[in-house]
C-alpha cells in the first residue's frame, strides 16, 4: 500500500504564507537598520520552517517515482511512504546559512569598504587609492563560517550518498573525520588552544593546565566521527532521529544563553552567538521535518539528517570552543554507543536491522531479538557476560532445557528501554526515550556548570 502525501490544506498554505512574509519583512528592516544578526537568524529560521515543510509536501511524490521509498513495519497496515526527506532539510538549511553571510559582518562591511554606508567618512590622502579598510575586517571570523559551511556541505553529500547507494558501515565510518579537517585547520589558525583545565586533586602533579598537543585534534576528530553516527544509530521508530536532535540542540542553545544574559560583557560572547546562528535555522528545518516524521510518520529522514544533524552539532561546539559540553548533552548515545559494541564489532550476531518488533497482535512493540542454534552459541566469556547482563535486566536472554542460548534482545537502547518497560506503542516509546534525552542533557548542563565546581576552581560562565 503506498501513501500519497496531498498538496498543503489551504489553512496550512496561508499560515506557512503568512509566517514566510512576515519573517521576509523582518529580515528586510532589520538589514536597512543595523542588521543585528540574532534577529536575521530567527527570521531566517521562520523562513526555513516554512520552505522545509512545503517542499516535503511538495516534493514527496517525485521522491517515491524516483524510487526513495520505504515501508514503515511497525504498522498494521505496511505502506510505502518518501525517504530521504533529511535531503530537503540540509539544501534549505544550506541554503539559509549561505542567506545569512552578510548579516553577522553587516557592521564589519560597513567599517571596512568605502562606499557600503560609510560614503561621509573622510579618508586620508594615502588612502583614497585603497578605497578600503580590509585590513579592520575580521578574516578569521569569516573563515570560521565558510569553514563551517564546507563542512556541512561535505557531510551532507556523504547522507544523500548513503541514501542512495546504501554504504556499508566499515566504509563510511571515518569519512565525516575528513569533513572536519576545514574546521580542524580553522580552530588551528585561529584558536589553537590545546590545553585543559586540570582538575583540583590532580594539580600537584600535573599544575593548572595540561597541554595535549594534537591528541587534542584527535580528540576533536573522534568528536566529528561519533556525533554524526550516533544519531544514525539511534533510530528505528517514527520520530526518533528529529526529536533526539531537537532536544540536542535546544539544550545547546540554552547554554549559549547562559553566556549572553549575564549582567556584563562575557569574553566568549562571539563564540556563542556564532552557535546561536546555526542552531536557530537547523531548528527551523528540523520541526518541519518531525511535523511530517511524527508516529504515524508520512516520511522518512534517511541517512542524510542524521549525518547533517550530528555535523551542526560539532560545528558549532568545535567553533564555539564548548566540545566537552556537547559530550555531556550526548550521554544517552554515548550510552547507546557502548550498549551496541558487541554487535557492532561482531562479538555477537548483528542483523540488518534493530529495530522493535511490532506485535500485530498487540499493535505494541516489544524488543528485537537475535535468533541462536545449538550449533552456533556464543564463546564462553561472551556468553558467561551475557548471563550476567540478563540478571542486571540489560539484556533479555532465552535459553533451552539445556542452558543453549534460544534468543537475545539486540543491542540498543530502544530494545532496552522495551526489557524495562514491557512493550509499549511506538508513539510512547518515542515520547519516553526523548523525554529521557531531554532530563539527562539537562543533568548534563548542571554537571557542566555546578558539580564541576567540586573539581574546578571556577566555571568560565562565571568569568
Amino acid at each position: 500500500m503506498t501513501a500519497i502525501i496531498n498538496e498543503l490544506s489551504r489553512t496550512e498554505t496561508l499560515s506557512l504564507f503568512a509566517l514566510a512574509a512576515a519573517c521576509v519583512g523582518i529580515l528586510v528592516n532589520n538589514f536597512q537598520a543595523d542588521g543585528e544578526p540574532l534577529i536575521a537568524s530567527l527570521a531566517l529560521s521562520g523562513i526555513a520552517f516554512s520552505a522545509t515543510y512545503s517542499m516535503i509536501r511538495w516534493l514527496g511524490p517525485s521522491f517515491m517515482k524516483a524510487g526513495l521509498r520505504g515501508v514503515d513495519m511497525s504498522k498494521h497496515h505496511k505502506r510505502e511512504i518518501p525517504e530521504c526527506m533529511g535531503g530537503i532539510c540540509a539544501v534549505v538549511y544550506l541554503l539559509v546559512i549561505i542567506v545569512f553571510i552578510p548579516f553577522p559582518f553587516y557592521k564589519d562591511i560597513v567599517a571596512a569598504t568605502s562606499g557600503g554606508g560609510n560614503r561621509d567618512v573622510v579618508f586620508q590622502i594615502e588612502n583614497v587609492q585603497q578605497g578600503r579598510f580590509l585590513h579592520r575586517f575580521p578574516h578569521s571570523k569569516l573563515a570560521s563560517y565558510l569553514s563551517a559551511i564546507i563542512s556541512l556541505q561535505s557531510i551532507a553529500l556523504l547522507g544523500i550518498g548513503d541514501d542512495l547507494f546504501d554504504i556499508r558501515w566499515r566504509h563510511k565510518l571515518f569519512i565525516p573525520a575528513f569533513a572536519s579537517i576545514p574546521l580542524l585547520v580553522v580552530y588551528f589558525v585561529d584558536f589553537g588552544v590545546t590545553s585543559i583545565v586540570v582538575p583540583i586533586p590532580l594539580q600537584p602533579y600535573l599544575g593548572e593546565l595540561f597541554n595535549l598537543g594534537f591528541l587534542y585534534y584527535v580528540y576533536m576528530c573522534c568528536i566529528a566521527i561519533f556525533s554524526p553516527n550516533s544519531i544514525n544509530i539511534l533510530a528505528g521508530i517514527n520520530g526518533i532521529e528529529v526529536s533526539q536532535s531537537i532536544v540536542i540542540a535546544l539544550l545547546l542553545a540554552i547554554n549559549d544563553c547562559l553566556y549572553l544574559l549575564t549582567p556584563y560583557p562575557h569574553p566568549a560572547t562571539d563564540s556563542h552567538l556564532f552557535s546561536l546562528y546555526f542552531l536557530l535555522p537547523f531548528l527551523g528545518v528540523s520541526f518541519a521535518l518531525l511535523w511530517h516524521n511524527w508516529y504515524p510518520a508520512k516520511v522518512f529522514v534517511g541517512d542524510t539528517y542524521c549525518y547533517f544533524a550530528g555535523m551542526v552539532f560539532v560545528v558549532v561546539s568545535i567553533l564555539g570552543h564548548f566540545s566537552k559540553t556537547l559530550v555531556l548533552l550526548l550521554i544517552p548515545q554515548i550510552f547507546n554507543f557502548i550498549y551496541s559494541a558487541p554487535q557492532l564489532f561482531g562479538l555477537v550476531p548483528c542483523p540488518r536491522h534493530r529495530l522493535p518488533k511490532f506485535n500485530v497482535r498487540t499493535g505494541l512493540l516489544e524488543p528485537s531479538v537475535t535468533p541462536w542454534t545449538p550449533e552456533r552459541q556464543p564463546k564462553p566469556l561472551v556468553k558467561t557476560v551475557m548471563l550476567l547482563l540478563h540478571r542486571l535486566r540489560l539484556l533479555r536472554v532465552a535459553t533451552d532445557a539445556e542452558g543453549r542460548f534460544v534468543e537475545t534482545s539486540n543491542f540498543t537502547i530502544l530494545n532496552l528501554w522495551l526489557v524495562w518497560r514491557g512493550p509499549l506503542k511506538e508513539e510512547r516509546l518515542a515520547v519516553e526515550i526523548t523525554a529521557m534525552q531531554m532530563a539527562v542533557g539537562l543533568f548534563g548542563l548542571f554537571i557542566r556548570h555546578r558539580l564541576a565546581l567540586l573539581v574546578f576552581k571556577e566555571d568560565n560562565w562565571g568569568i
